[in-house]
């Protein structure tokens, strides 16, 4: 008895699955059956109608098919209307259900089936609703972008349904957002729109702003009121919100000012030397990185998210090297001599150019980013790219390791001592000559990895350093000769003065306001922002 029962048990299971999977065959067959009727579809309401049954069978595979008729590639032969989807770079033709091949089109003669922009923009629709019950919550999201863009009416009713079950309250905001553009967009009941002129004010972005101004040139009365209303309150977001983008735009620019000038600053506070090559030691350090990242390429590719690591020592060593080596062999003969040590290092900085102009060549070099260095995310409504922030942490970690040496280590004392009074300190037993000699290759060695991270936002070219010499003599100058704390507020506070002047009065101009400003700033306080007691002060 219980044998037999275990056998219709068995037997019932078989059956069912069998049945099962005929429902699925047939249900695509079904598909496949709608997707050939493409082929014989003349007009453009035929084509709107088969792409809405298409949206509607639910099956996910007909997203190639709307997808290949979005892009125009959805074609049917013209001897017995099989519609195919044409991969004509690659001169295959393609399942318009599964994508799979089907052969070459040589010898084939293929026409488009008829699409148009407006179809276009509803195929967008009844994509983002097929995805609008993804397992990805990304997905979703990215089909709700879709649907508030595209503000299409026959989304409502899915996306309804949808926001009933959604679960992700990331997903389910934007869905909210996504309903309220249509019911602005289509609904004809005064209290909904209203409500839903709230909700898209909320969102408060561009694409909030240019639906509204859309809703205000169409309608009048109340709604409109409601409109210019909303219209104002977004106009103020965005304008804090660009206010923000700029600050974040000229603290990037300022930790970039300030990796480029921190090393001139030590050089020219303790030395009192203008160092003309400095550009060029940044140059140093970017090419550095360049030559550390090919040789990773070539030798460990695996070992490339870690190349910048590697890059910041060997960048150091470098610039520093050829810094200790300049103030042996050239400028500890021109001490007090300012206008031939100018001269001099102008000379060393276009024999360095020419000289990585022969190895490297006069062309652009590529440095790529590391994984962890690329990509953006947004904070409202302000973009932050991961290279830049990183810079800007890279900056104050720079800046902290800096005041530690000169507060903490014996360099940092004996280097404080001589910039105070050269005399003193040589009397006190200070040999001020090594002194000269560890700052500059301090100050190059620094300028050196500056290059690292300049080479992650800026062309790596035999030019590079001459594109910072001048903005750095500015900082220096402007935060206070040989003043960490001077040079990192200064250069923060040019950054973000060039950003905020760059919409008004372009690039360029506003450089030049800067300048004048300096200028004339300078003219009130000559020791610039944090005057600093010492040899260069009392001379």
């Amino acid at each position: 008895m219980g044998q037999r029962r275990l056998i219709k048990a068995i037997t019932f299971s078989i059956l069912f699955l069998l049945s099962l999977f005929s429902t699925v065959q047939a249900d695509e067959a079904a598909v496949r059956a709608l997707i050939q009727e493409f082929g014989t579809a003349k007009k453009f309401p035929q084509v709107e109608k088969l792409a809405n049954d298409l949206a509607a069978t639910g099956d996910t595979n007909v997203v190639v098919t709307l997808q290949a008729l979005k892009d125009g590639v959805l074609k049917f032969r013209r001897d017995n209307k099989e519609v195919v989807i044409h991969d004509s770079d690659n001169k295959l033709l393609l399942d318009p259900y599964s994508g799979a091949e089907l052969g070459t089109d040589k010898g084939i003669k293929l026409r488009k089936v008829k699409t148009k922009n407006s179809l276009r923009r509803k195929i967008d629709g009844l994509i983002s609703g097929m995805t609008l019950r993804a397992s990805d919550p990304a997905v979703r999201l990215a089909a709700v972008q879709s649907i508030f863009s595209s503000a299409d009416k026959s989304q409502l009713e899915p996306l309804r349904a949808a926001l009933a079950e959604e679960t992700d309250e990331d997903v389910k905001a934007e869905m909210v957002q996504a309903e309220a553009a249509i019911v602005i967009t289509h609904s004809d009941d005064v209290q909904e729109k209203l409500g839903a002129i709230e909700t898209v004010v909320s969102r408060g972005d561009q694409q909030a702003l240019a639906l509204l101004n859309n809703l205000s040139a169409r309608t009048e009365g109340e709604i409109k009121e409601a409109a210019e209303a909303g219209i104002e309150r977004v106009e103020r977001q965005l304008a804090m919100w660009r206010a923000g983008q700029n600050i974040w735009f000229g603290l990037s620019l300022g930790s970039v000012l300030f990796l480029a000038a921190i090393g001139l600053a030590i050089t020219f506070g303790v030395m009192g030397v203008i160092n003309m090559a400095h550009g060029e030691m940044v140059m140093l350090g970017a090419y550095t990185t360049f030559v550390v990242q090919e040789i990773i390429r070539t030798s460990a590719p695996g070992l490339f998210d870690y190349s910048l690591m590697i890059a910041v020592p060997m960048a150091f060593l470098v610039a520093g090297f050829v810094g200790l080596c300049m103030e042996r062999g050239i400028i500890r003969f021109l001490y007090g001599r300012p206008l031939e040590t100018l001269l001099a290092t102008w000379g060393v900085s276009l024999i360095l150019q020419q000289a990585v102009r022969t190895i490297f060549g006069p062309n652009n070099r590529e440095v790529g980013n590391p994984s962890w260095m690329s990509g953006a995310f947004d904070l409202g409504q302000i973009a932050i790219n991961w290279n830049r922030l990183w810079i800007i942490v890279f900056c104050i970690a720079v800046f902290a390791v800096l005041l530690f040496i000169m507060n903490r280590t014996s360099l940092g004392l004996k280097m404080r001592a001589v910039t105070q009074n050269r005399r003193m300190a040589s009397a006190m037993g200070i040999r001020t000559p090594w002194v000269d000699a560890m700052t500059f290759a301090l100050g190059t060695g620094i300028a050196g990895i500056a290059g690292v991270a300049l080479s992650q936002i800026d062309n790596v070219s035999p030019n590079l350093g001459q594109s910072y010499i001048v903005d750095s003599f500015m900082v220096v100058v402007f935060g206070g000769v040989g003043n960490l704390w001077g040079t990192f507020v200064g250069a923060m506070t040019l950054g973000v003065a060039n950003k905020f002047l760059e919409p008004y009065a372009g690039a360029v101009l506003g450089k030049i306001l800067v300048l004048v400003f300096i200028i004339l700033f300078i003219q009130r306080r000559p020791r610039g922002l944090f005057a600093l007691k010492g040899r260069a002060v009392e001379q």
